[in-house]
């Protein structure tokens, strides 16, 4: 998951011929998830709950479901300043020069969106998605927010004077994959390379609540970065991490998950007096409060030991149950997504309802609300109705066979008598008290 393509091995004329990496990698994602979880076992490490990996797969859904839509506003953006905007000489599209540059200079500006993501509330709306999971592993890393890209564009302009747009989406899609392989615990100390380099060690830090650990570690590819603005911190050997936001968001809701930020700091808006304070809810840090500085305070909780979290036992066979459904969905999802080009708007647009739906109701379901399995019976009589839609009916050509339209009819029958009701404990020890 290192740089492992040569320079000249990323060298594209047309913007169109770039390749969508994203898209080419889904199965390595499940292949490393696969292998992360058997290391994790071989060696006795904390394991991931599905509840929490549908969290982060779902994320990464929502996240890339206005790419079905439009171009995203980050190209748009580069691609108007580049043709428009005229200070400095373009570099060749195929020069080493210019691969070494777009290199370092979208490492450095991810470093500073990333800061700000931190420090600025309203980006920090868009962020906190991916901080939310309470676990570290490989799944974390596709919890992504829907918005943050409408923020993180503004840090990469600097390069569009220069920089031809498909060398720039070479490495932007570059630079999101050599940070998925950071998003695990089984990977312990790498030398040498920790000085240079973002590795495990040092993400684990980032992604801590531990007050050592808060606004620490902002680095994409190079924690060089971290260690020149003054923003490193090494992980602690003596003391055990502890993942996710300060204030946990205690709920599996996908759109929660995604929006549960905006609605607080709408809130504050309107309840903070004045005008100046009201304005600084939205550009100063999100523990900022009036008498406070910018970052907010400095103090933060102290970590509770053992770790608890956020986890509504759900019966097994309901647990199972989700899971090949999601499963289901997800290769749907993926063929959906590899040829959405062949397909128009408007069915995109109601698959998208669809899928929103249906994640929102696999959320309910971990989050053991009541309404869960009437919004799953719901969502089953939809699937039976959906194929036979001339509109849509190329998006769900699996579920016109006989076999998966039985398998759905059994479903809903199942509903019926899948137990739900579990331990009214709603949170559990990562290790035993």
């Amino acid at each position: 998951m290192f740089y492992l393509l040569l320079p000249s091995e990323t060298y594209f004329e047309r913007l169109e011929d770039v390749p969508d990496y994203i898209v080419k990698v889904v199965q390595l994602f499940l292949v490393l998830q696969i292998l992360e979880f058997v290391i994790a076992i071989y060696r006795g490490k904390i394991l991931p709950r599905f509840n929490d990996t549908f969290g982060s797969v779902t994320a990464g859904i929502i996240s890339r479901i206005p790419r079905f839509f439009f171009r995203s506003i980050q190209l748009t953006t580069y691609i108007w300043v580049y043709e428009n905007v005229r200070i400095f000489p373009r570099l060749s599209w195929n020069s080493p020069i210019t691969y070494w540059i777009t290199f370092f200079g979208m490492d450095l500006g991810y470093y500073w969106f990333h800061r700000m993501a931190h420090e600025v509330n309203l980006f920090w709306a868009s962020h906190q998605t991916h901080h939310s999971s309470e676990y570290y592993n490989l799944s974390t890393a596709l919890r992504q927010s829907v918005a943050q890209i409408y923020f993180s564009w503004i840090f990469y302009l600097p390069l569009a004077l220069v920089i031809p747009p498909q060398i720039f989406l070479i490495h932007e899609q570059m630079n999101l994959l050599y940070q998925f392989w950071i998003h695990t615990d089984v990977i312990s100390n790498l030398g040498p390379f920790e000085y240079i380099l973002n590795t495990p060690s040092h993400h684990r830090v980032h992604h801590g609540r531990n007050p050592y650990c808060i606004d620490k570690n902002y680095a994409g590819v190079f924690i060089i970065w971290d260690r020149l603005f003054g923003t490193f911190a090494a992980e602690r050997k003596d003391e055990e991490i502890a993942y996710g936001l300060i204030h946990p968001i205690n709920t599996f809701d996908p759109l929660e998950t995604q929006f549960n930020h905006f609605k607080y700091i709408f809130k504050q808006f309107f309840k903070t007096e004045g005008w100046s304070n009201k304005l600084s809810v939205i550009w100063k840090g999100p523990g900022w409060q009036p008498g406070l500085p910018r970052l907010g305070s400095d103090k933060f909780p102290k970590v509770k030991y053992p770790i608890r979290v956020y986890h509504p036992n759900i019966s097994t066979e309901l647990s199972v149950y989700t899971f090949v459904h999601f499963m289901y969905v997800i290769i749907q999802y993926s063929a959906v997504l590899k040829y959405s080009k062949n397909y128009s708007v408007l069915a995109l647009l109601l698959y998208s309802i669809m899928l929103l739906y249906t994640l929102q109701t696999f959320g309910a379901i971990f989050d053991q609300k009541k309404n869960a399995l009437h919004l799953e019976r719901i969502r089953l009589i939809l699937m039976l109705i959906l194929p036979r839609l001339t509109l849509i009916k190329s998006l769900f050509l699996l579920q016109t066979h006989l076999i998966i339209q039985i398998a759905i009819v059994l479903s809903f029958i199942a509903t019926f008598f899948v137990a739900q009701v579990a331990p009214s404990e709603k949170t559990v020890p990562l290790k035993k008290e």
